[in-house]
């Protein structure tokens, strides 16, 4: 079998701050069948100038940069321009855990192989950790993972969610949830799911969801019923108010997210 290639994604506007440790930490990876793509929404800050210098010295670096309509619809221009295997999206401000990460990760693919997915280590502004995902949400991550588990919400961060390119569906519009959509219709076609074992990536917190919540629990609630039924989702919510109540409870005085 060939060395099997990956498409890491990132999508930025207005990064200057945030961007340039993601890219490095594309860079500093030890696997060399890498193909990094950058897509840009027209920044008007000195972003242009940190990926054009970055593409001096990253012969696998790709990007364009123009007005999008939102996120989803810049990752859908990022899913267009991807020839890896598999697609891996990595936002401004996220960093690649480890420089060994990709190289981990290709080692457990088989021919099998759709998703690869692992641990997410949160971090704040000034990159202090504040513990892993499975640490500080209401869910843990499974030891096996498909799509019915998604009746309770989302429970792997996309950033650590790594899908062969062949079938990774676009991404819906007008939702905030469209992650969360787009990994249930990959894991409803995968054949073989892999927990990595490993954190694979920082995630910086704070992201579109957790700005927008209200909206965000709105755009949810119209997926699960598209994927699972009326019924089985207001049941499911029953459950979650439940198990955030009690998360609550049992992290009282600790970090949570």
């Amino acid at each position: 079998m060939p060395p099997v290639s990956f498409s890491i994604i990132t999508i930025v506007f207005n990064g200057e701050i945030l961007l340039p440790g993601t890219i490095e930490s594309v860079r500093r990876q030890t696997y060399p069948h890498i193909e990094y793509i950058i897509v840009d929404g027209a920044s008007r800050d000195k972003t242009l100038e940190i990926i054009g210098k970055a593409a001096e010295t990253m012969p696998n670096l790709k990007w364009i940069s123009e007005p999008d309509k939102g996120l989803y619809d810049a990752m859908n221009k990022g899913l267009r321009m991807a020839t890896g295997d598999f697609v891996w999206f990595l936002n401004g401000g996220d960093h690649l855990h480890a420089t060994d990460a990709v190289e981990k990760v290709a080692a457990m693919v088989t021919d099998k192989t759709d998703v690869l997915y692992g641990e997410t280590r949160l971090v704040d502004e000034a990159r202090q950790p504040a513990g892993t995902m499975s640490e500080l949400s209401t869910r843990r991550l499974p030891t096996r993972l498909n799509w019915r588990h998604y009746l309770g919400g989302m429970l792997v961060v996309h950033q650590s969610f790594v899908a062969r390119r062949s079938i990774a569906p676009f991404y819906i519009d007008n939702n905030l949830l469209a992650d969360y959509d787009c990994c249930i219709r990959i894991l409803q076609k995968s054949r073989e799911n892999i927990n990595t074992g490993l954190i694979l990536t920082d995630y910086l917190m704070g992201g579109l969801s957790k700005q927008r919540h209200r909206q965000s629990l709105k755009d949810r609630f119209a997926v699960m019923r598209q994927h699972f039924g009326l019924l089985p989702t207001l049941l499911a919510h029953g459950a979650i108010v439940l198990r955030a109540v009690w998360h609550k409870i049992r992290r009282l005085g600790k970090q949570q997210y």
